[in-house]
């Protein structure tokens, strides 16, 4: 699919990719029905070297359009979801295993994998039996259902608001070295009413603070030096939908790769 997509030159915002989400009993012992891990790559499987170099230099490794994806979906969860909370994984995958939304990622497109936060490798790549008073497989019994509606309803507003918002913006771009301002420009999103500057510690996970610039495709933010912060920008559409952070440069850029011949 993910190579059908580029042939046809498809714009893809996010490939939401889920597997192992409807079991809550863990291998550890654990039972847990209020959280959901969301994985995604740190930076693209499509980098050149060039675009390796600058994002080693400026930044960029926790900030892919996959990253930013998942931050979006957890903050929807905060935002719309009763009792279910997102834990954002800094992984393409879980350790050692992989999934279909790796085939997304190689062709360029931003993908994040949802999956239920205790694991059951009993019920994982296991024939039906029973051995040794351990039931094996992936049987309707190994299924609880309400878990299995809040990861859907997880998926549902994401879509919900993606579709409802602007894409997010283009070809952004941040300067301000030996500047006691930070500015950024973008080419407009179509559909958006104006767009909102985002900014965070280099450490911080999650998006920490944010400022309404309006209708315009260049921002200053004055006295903000570049050297202390992340920055990125979300366009928002008339009624008030955002689009995911996009984070400056190629390491961030929901761009879609051209149509492959």
């Amino acid at each position: 699919m993910a190579r059908y997509a580029r042939q046809h030159g498809w714009q893809i915002e996010a490939d939401l990719n889920n597997d192992i989400i409807g079991n809550i009993h863990g291998i550890d012992g654990v039972v847990d029905n209020t959280h959901a891990r969301i994985f995604s790559e740190g930076t693209k499987s499509t980098e050149t070297r060039r675009q390796a170099a600058y994002r080693r230099y400026f930044g960029g490794e926790v900030d892919s359009p996959s990253r930013n994806v998942s931050r979006y979906m957890a903050g929807l969860a905060e935002q719309y979801l009763t009792n279910l909370h997102v834990d954002m994984i800094y992984r393409t995958d879980r350790f050692g295993r992989g999934d279909d939304q790796v085939a997304f990622l190689a062709a360029g497109y931003p993908a994040v994998r949802l999956t239920e936060t205790h694991e059951n490798y009993h019920r994982q790549h296991q024939d039906v039996r029973v051995e040794n008073g351990i039931h094996y497989g992936d049987v309707l019994s190994g299924v609880n259902f309400p878990y299995l509606a809040q990861v859907t309803r997880l998926n549902l507003v994401t879509m919900a608001a993606m579709a409802s918002a602007p894409a997010p913006p283009g070809e952004l771009k941040v300067k301000g070295a030996v500047q006691p301002d930070t500015t950024l420009t973008w080419k407009a999103s179509p559909g958006a009413v104006g767009y909102r500057v985002w900014w965070r510690d280099t450490t911080a996970p999650p998006w920490q603070h944010a400022r309404w610039v309006g209708n315009v495709s260049k921002a200053t933010l004055k006295d903000m030096v570049i050297d202390h912060d992340f920055f990125g920008v979300s366009a928002v559409s008339g009624d008030g939908y955002a689009s995911p952070v996009e984070f400056p440069g190629f390491a961030g850029s929901f761009q879609n790769p051209p149509p492959a011949k």
